[in-house]
């Protein structure tokens, strides 16, 4: 596919109800407006984890020290303090979340919208109905000797198949871009949904993992084909492929809307999003939604989720850019919200990012 570079006059700016006049675009924005309610904040339940993978990011800077607070009446309490400040979703995570279920009930209790990231290892109760994100990193080969987890995508698969809670991410490493074809037909196999992130390095990682400029490309190029090969089992659009994989990062692209990078406290999230530790505080200056991830190389499906969907202002400017925004915040919800389904991608041309006005 040839990547569309052009930029639009201001003068040949389509006005935004030309964009919406074909009915199918209408009704796709009809459908993904009603969600930007959703204002969230992140969680880190537990300091501890049942498996030990390279590249962590939980196991990067001082997070990983905070003391972990069990007691389910002061996250009951948190809970009630964050829908009061207008939170309306949350992020769960750790280390491992799935330790503490205890705690991810009392959450869902007072906050019945969110999301859990576990590595699937154990199997967090059904009666918690928040989105389960399963990271996947590769075969089982590789799951072996990256995280030290033995035979952990049949483990995943035995936990979470036919769980409409479940939603598998694989994450594209520099070395693992080919066992996708693999992982994939097993997960579709078992009618597994599954999604896409891209390895995006802690700070001061020195390992393998690492993408470099030739194997974003390849990592591209393999999220398209499957893409087309399963639709209907593979939550992405070509626009995430872009957007992932790009050689520059997700803050360089777009401009980051997290506290870290952003400092205005104005709107959006550089006012309402926190990111909590185990001991129930947080930090602005170090505040977004994977902490200690090295932001030139952020290119995170859960950062991509806000810093992309924000940016609907850039993306009014032509027909295929609008239509790419709206596949994007289509799969962020289908990946995000349970409940919420995603409809067949709107637009199937590469285009390139559009940059911000000068």
């Amino acid at each position: 596919m040839q990547v569309n570079h052009k930029t639009t006059p201001e003068s040949a700016k389509p006005k935004f109800s030309e964009l919406l006049a074909q009915p199918e675009i209408k009704a796709r924005w009809e459908k993904v407006k009603k969600y930007f309610f959703l204002r969230e904040s992140t969680y880190d339940m537990s300091n501890r984890c049942n498996i030990r993978c390279d590249g962590c990011y939980y196991y990067e800077g001082e997070k990983q020290f905070a003391k972990e607070i069990g007691d389910v009446n002061a996250w009951r309490e948190l809970m009630k303090a964050e829908k009061a400040r207008g939170i309306t979703y949350v992020v769960l995570a750790g280390a491992e979340p799935s330790l503490v279920p205890e705690l991810l009930d009392v959450c869902y209790q007072e906050m019945s919208l969110g999301s859990i990231a576990t590595n699937g290892f154990k199997k967090i109760p059904e009666s918690v109905g928040y989105k389960l994100h399963i990271s996947v990193w590769g075969n089982d080969e590789t799951s072996l000797r990256i995280r030290k987890a033995k035979n952990l995508l049949k483990k995943q698969i035995e936990n979470y198949e036919n769980d409409p809670r479940a939603v598998f991410v694989y994450t594209f490493t520099r070395n693992n871009i080919d066992e996708i074809k693999e992982v994939a037909d097993e997960l579709v196999a078992h009618n597994c949904r599954l999604t896409f992130n891209v390895f995006s390095s802690p700070v001061g990682y020195k390992g393998n993992l690492r993408h470099d400029d030739e194997s974003l490309g390849r990592t591209r190029r393999m999220m398209i084909e499957l893409l087309s090969q399963y639709p209907r089992n593979i939550l992405f659009s070509v626009y995430n492929a872009v957007a992932h994989t790009h050689q520059k990062g997700l803050h360089d692209l777009y401009g980051c809307s997290y506290p870290r990078m952003n400092p205005s406290q104005d709107i959006g999230l550089g006012r309402s999003f926190r990111q909590y530790r185990t001991d129930l505080n947080w930090d602005r200056s170090v505040a977004c939604c994977v902490p200690d991830t090295d932001c030139v190389d952020c290119r995170h499906y859960a950062a991509g989720s806000a810093v992309v969907t924000a940016r609907l202002y850039r993306h009014v400017n032509s027909m295929d850019t609008f239509k790419s925004w709206l596949d994007y915040v289509d799969t962020y919800l289908a990946v995000w919200v349970m409940g919420y389904e995603k409809g067949e991608n709107l637009c199937a041309n590469v285009i390139e990012p559009p940059r911000a006005a000068t």
